[in-house]
């Protein structure tokens, strides 16, 4: 990989270069000899054009879908801190943790309770998940949201899109909209934890040729709250823009650079009480008996994405979009491990000066390499009360894993690099959807209905880590439908009805383990069924909103609570379970100056007919594997789903140009395996955060305080249980990750 300051050196040049320009065209209105485009009827056409490749995956006020649409100033007013999944907590049935207690580093959310395997999540409309882990991992592209020009968060099903099917919740996420005018802009930020980002971003204006040129990047650093919660990020959007007449064509380039200290593991429960910092990742050994750690145990990630989005408007109401994307992404993990056997790496015993060692401490990493290639055409057509359109996507993901023991104590004869194992998976995605929308009886009445297909062959060759084969393939054919509609009573007041089908195929990790588990024909797709009513009133002074949900799951592929070498959730299928529930959200500007926001989401998530299989040993002593037993729940709740969910907050703009909000957020229990055990289970929990932003001219400051309390807490866990046959105690492995106490972070904008 390119080292860090020669990618900072080569970016910032080229920000310095672009920011010099844009000042010296605001300074003479000119940019290489051209004006910036200001004809309002222009600009209007050409945002519309631009709007197409949104809209076309997105929903409206009307549509009977529950919603929430993020703006870029509100995104802008965020803390920089935070990654996307911390920026959209404070949204109804929303959880969002941090390994590191942070908010820079590995950062996951819940919809609803579900994970973020069931989250769909798009940029430009294309698919944003990992094809094979289905999971996004935000670390990968840090400042994300600087780059964003709005995001939506749909509940449930939602409507059609690309990619692995919503299980839960969608994010459908756009990069930012050429300005008219050109712009410069520096941000600094600096806080708890020697934290510290920098963003340096810029832009070209609209041209009277067409084109547009902006450009950010970013670079966070941070030691975390626990130890080896390092973070070294680089982020890099590039983007040129041609818009002429009928015509929009853009190229956007986004890099993500990661480093980060790798922190999945969690700690104890005694441990929380005794060291909350204490991560277990690198430690070792040496030779007298002390305790060590290995100062590189390290996650690296190098991702490029380029895009191509072209649109055309045929006539006033007919556009066609088309965007072309490739991902390349490699990077790996590496691991210091003590006392492994030699065999486990496909090595015989070494001998070194007449002495034979079956064990090793080693070094490895486990590495991935992976390109990532979709197309994506929409026809959108929009008049009077109709809005249809029509897409059709493909996409093929192509990744290698392979793993390389780079250092053993005892070392005779190992080859240098030495790799264990390698294996590939090649994903083949197809999808198409076709979507209505209709108003009638006065714009009164609001018809929705929505049908995707999608295809998918996986394909899985060579040997895993454990030498087990992983040679399969998987073929899956899907359809989902999705009807509703909704009742304007009065201008301010609707209701509405929705009833959404949605399928999903398993993660390869969850393939993985019914392979090894010889039970590979036994994972299977699950199905969703979501039934959603609700109403909306929106006021000059307040809104409400309320929204029923059903969400009745066959087969869904649950978490069992225990967790891979690295970090994956380890799943299986529950022939029946469900999650119904009630959000509440509302708004109330109580004055010129005051304003109060709160959401409430209460449900029950639960099991049917649940049978836990524990893993069986002989004592603690030999730990010679014996048959499973099996544990029966007629009815359980489900993993790392709370019962109440909810927030509250408050802001306050005393004087022009100052303003502050303070906010609470609780969580409910949470069960960290499937038996409603409460021994295995994170208690509720509710923090309180401050924020303060003040604008003089071209500057602004702001000011975030987090867990303004000091609460203790842990937000998320996993735990690993197996049972002995001579009536020994349980043995009981868990991780649950404790969140950083009170911290805060100062920011300084400059915008020209």
């Amino acid at each position: 990989m390119p080292s860090e300051e020669g990618i900072m050196r080569k970016t910032f040049l080229m920000a310095a270069m672009l920011l010099s320009l844009c000042a010296q065209a605001q300074q003479n209105n000119q940019l290489f000899n051209l004006q910036p485009h200001s004809e309002d009827a222009d600009s209007e056409r050409i945002f519309k054009i631009d709007s197409v490749v949104i809209s076309s995956n997105r929903v409206g006020r009307n549509t009977p879908i529950a919603h929430t649409d993020v703006s870029k100033e509100q995104l802008r007013l965020s803390n920089s801190l935070s990654s996307l999944p911390l920026m959209l907590s404070l949204q109804p049935s929303v959880v969002s943790t941090n390994e590191g207690g942070t908010g820079l580093g590995y950062s996951k959310m819940r919809v609803r309770g579900s994970d973020g395997t069931r989250i769909n999540v798009t940029l430009n409309g294309v698919a944003l998940n990992d094809s094979e882990s289905q999971e996004v991992f935000w670390v990968n592209i840090p400042a994300l949201s600087g780059m964003l020009q709005s995001v939506q968060l749909q509940r449930g099903v939602g409507t059609s899109v690309n990619g692995p099917g919503a299980f839960g919740a969608s994010i459908n996420m756009h990069t930012l909209y050429p300005q008219e005018k050109p712009y410069g802009e520096v941000e600094l930020s600096a806080g708890s934890y020697l934290t510290g980002i920098a963003t340096i971003g810029a832009g070209s204006g609209r041209m009277t040729n067409g084109l547009s040129f902006d450009m950010r990047y970013s670079y966070n650093t941070t030691e975390g709250y626990i130890r080896n919660a390092f973070a070294r990020l680089h982020s890099l959007y590039a983007s040129v823009g041609w818009s002429k007449d009928d015509n929009s064509l853009k190229i956007n380039y986004i890099l993500g650079k990661q480093r980060s200290g790798i922190t999945w593991e969690g700690i104890s429960k005694s441990m929380l009480e005794t060291d909350r910092k204490y991560n277990p990742a690198g430690e070792y050994h040496d030779a007298q008996g002390n305790v060590k750690y290995y100062d590189n145990e390290t996650d690296n990630y190098l991702q490029h994405h380029v895009q191509g989005i072209y649109t055309h408007q045929f006539t006033p109401y007919l556009f066609w979009s088309t965007v072309l994307n490739f991902t390349k992404g490699d990077g790996y993990y590496e691991n210091y491990k003590e006392k492994k056997k030699l065999s486990d790496y496909g090595l015989s015993p070494q001998t070194i000066g007449g002495t034979t060692y079956k064990k090793s401490d080693v070094i490895i990493r486990q590495a991935m390499d992976n390109c990532y290639y979709v197309v994506s055409s929409n026809l959108k057509y929009e008049k009077d009360n109709l809005s249809a359109n029509g897409s059709l996507s493909y996409s093929i993901y192509d990744g290698d894993h392979f793993g390389n023991l780079i250092w053993a104590q005892y070392n005779e004869n190992v080859p240098n690099n030495h790799k264990w194992y390698d294996n590939n998976g090649l994903k083949h995605d197809f999808g198409s959807f076709v979507r209505g929308e209709y108003t009638f009886a006065g714009d009164r009445v609001h018809i929705f209905a929505d049908l995707q297909y999608r295809h998918i062959r996986y394909t899985l060759n060579g040997k895993d880590k454990d030498f087990v084969s992983l040679d399969k393939e998987l073929i899956y054919n899907f359809l989902n439908p999705k009807v509703g509609a909704s009742f304007s009573i009065t201008p301010e007041n609707m209701i509405y009805a929705s009833l959404a089908v949605g399928h999903k195929e398993p993660t390869r990790s969850d393939i993985k383990e019914a392979i090894k588990a010889g039970k590979s024909d036994q994972v299977v797709p699950e199905r969703l069924c979501d039934y959603e009513l609700g109403y909306n009133h929106s006021g000059e002074k307040w809104s409400f909103a309320a929204n029923l949900f059903f969400m009745e799951y066959l087969n869904q592929l649950l978490e069992t609570g225990k967790i891979s070498e690295t970090g994956y959730n380890i799943k299986e299928n529950v022939p029946e379970s469900f999650r119904r529930g009630i959000e509440l959200s509302g708004a109330w500007r109580m004055c010129s100056w005051m304003k109060f926001d709160a959401n409430l989401a209460l449900s029950r998530n639960k099991i049917k007919n649940y049978t836990a299989w524990v893993d069986r040993y002989d004592n603690p002593d030999m730990w010679t594997p014996m048959s499973q037993i099996s544990e029966y729940y007629e009815s359980t709740n489900i993993i790392m789903s709370p019962e109440v969910v909810g927030m509250a907050m408050v802001t306050f703009n005393p004087v022009k140009n100052l303003s502050f909000s303070l906010s609470g957020k609780y969580v409910g229990r949470q069960y960290y395996d499937n038996t409603s055990n409460i021994e295995r289970s994170l208690p509720a929990y509710n923090i309180f955060a401050l924020q303060a932003h003040y604008s003089l001219s071209k500057i602004k400051f702001s000011i975030f305080v987090d867990n303004l309390l000091n609460r203790k807490y842990a937000a998320d866990a996993w735990v690993y249980r197996a049972v002995f046959a001579n009536g020994a105690s349980d043995y009981i492995e868990e991780g649950l990750f404790p969140q950083a106490g009170i911290n805060a972070m100062l920011k300084v904008s400059y915008t020209f």
